[in-house]
């Protein structure tokens, strides 16, 4: 990693991350911002953001911005995605994914290659999806979330979205490893509960990766600690 000047930070960086397993969003923003006031003297006040929230229990790319580079998390965020992941299929969970135990089994025999493959095709292009209820979008100023850990439950209003792409990659049932292309707001903790749903039975997410965001790959990203480590040698 070049090393940057406090006034470059200033100036505006698009740094690329990669979020590790278990770590919100937040935290690995915090992390920067800390190492960059301790180590590289920047202001405590200074500008940082993340361009698009991940998950604690999914990993990879998370673009941070700093300065005036800030001004451009909207446009950042509304650039496709690109995912990798994985579908247990036979089960779902409240959440969508492993933050809530199962609660529901479903029939799984009937499942084939040419069933996985013919159901992709449904949810290719502009589809009506609604978000988890285990996610931070609020309803009646309260994120849903909270309503769902309260015992609530509440209505919750479909969005369009779009799946530019959507590749199966591995099948070992009832595991199915995926790619996935979409729009900004897409939520692949539903595609995974709504496509097992098409196939009559269920279905939830183990894994999630983020790999791009536009033309940004978490292949040139780096880990947190690595980061601050690094400022810590220059």
């Amino acid at each position: 990693m070049i090393a940057l000047t406090t006034e470059d930070y200033l100036n505006g960086q698009v740094l690329l991350i990669d979020k590790p397993l278990t770590w919100s969003s937040f935290q690995a923003v915090n992390k920067l911002k800390y190492a960059l006031i301790n180590k590289a003297g920047l202001p405590k006040k200074f500008k940082i953001g993340h361009a698009g929230t991940l998950d604690p229990l999914a990993t990879g790319l998370l673009i941070v911005c700093t300065g005036k580079f800030t001004k451009r998390i909207s446009e950042i965020q509304g650039q496709a995605k690109e995912y990798t992941g994985t579908f247990f299929i036979g089960a779902t969970t409240p959440s969508y994914d492993l933050e809530t135990e199962v609660d529901q089994e479903y029939p799984k025999a009937h499942i084939d290659e040419a069933l996985i493959h013919e159901t992709v095709k449904r949810f290719l292009g502009e589809i009506d999806q609604v978000p988890p209820i285990y996610s931070a979008i609020k309803k009646d100023g309260v994120r849903l979330y909270e309503h769902a850990r309260a015992g609530e439950t509440v209505e919750i209003a479909s969005r369009k979205t779009v799946i530019h792409e959507f590749e199966i990659t591995r099948i070992a049932l009832p595991e199915i490893d995926f790619r996935v292309v979409c729009s900004k707001g897409t939520y692949i903790r539903s595609l995974a509960y709504d496509f097992g749903k098409a196939m009559q039975s269920g279905s939830h997410l183990t894994a999630l990766r983020r790999t791009k965001i536009g033309d940004y790959n978490v292949i040139n990203a780096i880990d947190p600690t690595f980061f601050e480590e690094n400022l810590e040698k220059a």
